[in-house]
């Protein structure tokens, strides 16, 4: 039998609020986080397994509408009574009941369906980038496309600076460069871009590869100036500069600058990837596991991307070490051109801190875990220390 089609039988949900502190504030555009307080999903198969996911939205709304309390009230109230105590066939069929009848909450399936994903791995003793790769192929994707890595590059993402200094953010680039990160990712915002990039584009000279993120803080009309000045800084690409439901900005602004557009916040699915492809918009995607609502719909952008010939890289939220088991799984396939965002435990949370700690060598390299199910890293007893029981 394959992995993909093994029953399971959810004996026990439990769902875990982590709250890990921050190195440092991280601050984009439409907020600031300073402890990584995330909800950790637990299923029980009838058979003892045991399975984790993470949902990863922040407190606010300042990054999509999904919050930390929403997700709980949903992962709660609707998603958990969908699988406790059932029978399903397969992985396919457990997910499909979280997906019927549930609109948007995309974060919050995200959690319980890669806690699904984890269950099988640690069922069927396959690991999770392989588990994937049957999927891939389940779903014809070219062959060249389908065969996952074991090492995932991670470029650096730098927030806005607590003490709002251009020289403390160039410091920072050329830190993250001195660790092995070949590419730079910075935070940008009205009144806080043009300059910052070419402080930072002159503190690693011309051959890093530099974009600006603006998740999603810039409008048309009103910042023509600062979208045209940041076409002309020598950009890789600027990552979703519009607000993510201004389909029809971000697509004419894709044809008006020179600077290639990324998009984020605005892919929040296999259909608007599809609209976007059908109205000539940008062909740069930063496919996320959390945005997305969970591994099998990012299987299915990717093999659109890759019929269609889009440069796909891997975002994080940033989730935990939990949560980042599944990007680092995702990002391990070649249609992943550009270095994740994923990153090390250390970049954000304190020696120790994170559920699973996660390290990258001195080529910026991170290894993708080939342990079939996270419950052997102990997360049971990581959970007690750091986490309260919601449900």
């Amino acid at each position: 039998m394959e992995p993909l089609d093994t029953p399971l039988e959810i004996a026990r949900c439990r769902l875990h609020e982590a709250a890990v502190p921050l190195v440092e504030p991280f601050r984009i555009s439409g907020g600031t986080l300073r402890t990584r307080k995330s909800l950790i999903v637990e299923l029980t198969e009838r058979s003892g397994a045991v399975g984790y996911g993470e949902s990863a939205p922040f407190e606010e709304p300042f990054y999509s509408e999904e919050t930390l309390q929403s997700c709980t009230a949903c992962i709660v109230a609707h998603l958990l009574p969908r699988l406790a105590g059932r029978a399903f066939d397969s992985l396919e069929a457990a997910v499909g009941a979280l997906e019927s009848g549930v609109r948007g909450n995309r974060m919050a399936r995200a959690g319980v369906e890669t806690a699904l994903w984890d269950l099988v791995s640690a069922q069927s003793g396959v690991p999770l980038r392989l588990l994937l790769g049957a999927l891939l192929e389940r779903l014809r994707v070219p062959e060249d496309f389908r065969s996952p890595s074991t090492q995932v590059e991670s470029g650096a993402a730098l927030g806005i600076p607590s003490d709002g200094r251009i020289d403390t953010l160039a410091a920072r680039a050329r830190d993250a460069v001195g660790r092995g990160h070949r590419r730079v990712k910075i935070k940008v915002m009205p009144g806080w871009d043009v300059e910052p990039v070419r402080a930072v584009r002159a503190a690693l000279g011309p051959d890093v590869p530099l974009w600006a993120d603006a998740n999603g803080a810039y409008a048309l009309g009103r910042d023509a100036a600062a979208l045209s000045g940041l076409d002309r800084q020598g950009l890789a690409m600027i990552e979703q500069p519009l607000a993510p439901d201004d389909l029809a900005g971000t697509i004419r602004l894709s044809h008006e600058l020179a600077t290639p557009i990324c998009l984020d916040e605005s892919l929040t699915g296999d259909g608007a990837a599809e609209l976007f492809l059908e109205c000539d918009g940008p062909v740069l995607w930063n496919l996320k596991v959390q945005r997305v609502g969970g591994l099998w719909e990012s299987a299915r952008i990717y093999r659109r991307a890759m019929e269609a010939g889009v440069a796909l890289w891997a975002g994080s939220m940033p989730e935990t070490g939990v949560g980042l088991h599944a990007v680092l799984s995702l990002a391990a396939f070649p249609g992943f051109m550009y270095p994740s965002d994923a990153a090390p435990s250390a970049t954000w949370y304190p020696p120790g801190a994170d559920l699973i700690e996660r390290t990258m060598d001195a080529e910026a390299r991170m290894a993708v875990s080939d342990v079939p199910g996270l419950a052997q890293f102990r997360l049971a007893e990581r959970l007690a220390k750091v986490g309260k029981v919601v449900a």
